[in-house]
C-alpha cells in the first residue's frame, strides 16, 4: 500500500504531482485545500477538528492514496500512516510563473474572476515562503521532513529540475 504526502511552497507543483501519482499508481488523491478552508472561502481556515474528521475519513475510505498541501499541522495528523514524503522545494520566480497560469479552480473560486482577484495576494504569499515561519513556511516543510523517520524525497526545483522528470528516478 502507498501512501505519500507531498508538501511545498504554493504553485509548487504539489497538485501536478500528486494527480499523476494518483493516475499512475491508481491512488486516491486528496487536496487538503478542500478540507483546510471554510466553505466558500480561501481566505478563513477551517477549524484544526472539523479538517481532522475530514483527513481521517479519507484515509479509514482509502488504502492507498497521495495527500498533498501545505499545511504542516495538517500533515502532522497523518504521518504515522505515511509510507513516504515529497517535499518540493521549488524557486520563487517558478512558483509564481506557475500561479499566473494557474487554470480555474471551481473548488475554491466560484469563478475564474474570483480567483484572479486574489492572484497578488497568492504571489506575495509565494514569495514570503522562505521568510515566514508559519505552517506554510520553507522551515517548518524542512522541520516537517527531516523529522520525519520513513521514505523521503526531496525535488530540489530551485536547480530547475521538473518533477516529472526527477520522479522518475524513484520507484513510487
Amino acid at each position: 500500500m502507498k501512501k505519500i504526502l507531498i508538501l511545498g511552497n504554493s504553485s509548487s507543483g504539489k497538485s501536478t504531482l500528486a494527480k499523476e501519482l494518483s493516475l499512475q499508481n491508481n491512488l486516491a488523491h486528496l487536496d487538503l485545500d478542500t478540507i483546510a478552508w471554510d466553505k466558500g472561502t480561501v481566505t478563513q481556515r477551517a477549524n484544526i477538528e472539523d479538517s481532522e474528521k475530514q483527513l481521517h475519513k479519507f484515509i479509514n475510505e482509502n488504502k492507498s492514496w497521495v495527500i498533498e498541501g501545505c499545511y504542516v499541522d495538517l500533515l502532522k495528523l497523518v504521518e504515522k500512516h505515511t509510507s513516504k514524503i515529497i517535499f518540493l522545494n521549488s524557486d520563487v520566480n517558478q512558483c509564481i510563473n506557475n500561479a499566473n497560469k494557474r487554470p480555474w479552480e471551481p473548488h475554491k473560486y466560484k469563478s475564474k474572476e474570483d480567483q484572479d482577484k486574489n492572484l497578488d495576494i497568492l504571489i506575495n504569499w509565494i514569495k514570503d515562503y522562505y521568510a515566514r515561519d508559519d505552517v506554510f513556511s520553507y522551515k517548518q516543510h524542512m522541520e516537517f521532513y527531516e523529522k520525519f523517520e520513513g521514505e523521503k524525497i526531496i525535488l530540489d526545483k530551485t536547480k530547475n529540475n521538473s518533477p516529472r522528470k526527477s520522479i522518475k528516478r524513484y520507484k513510487i
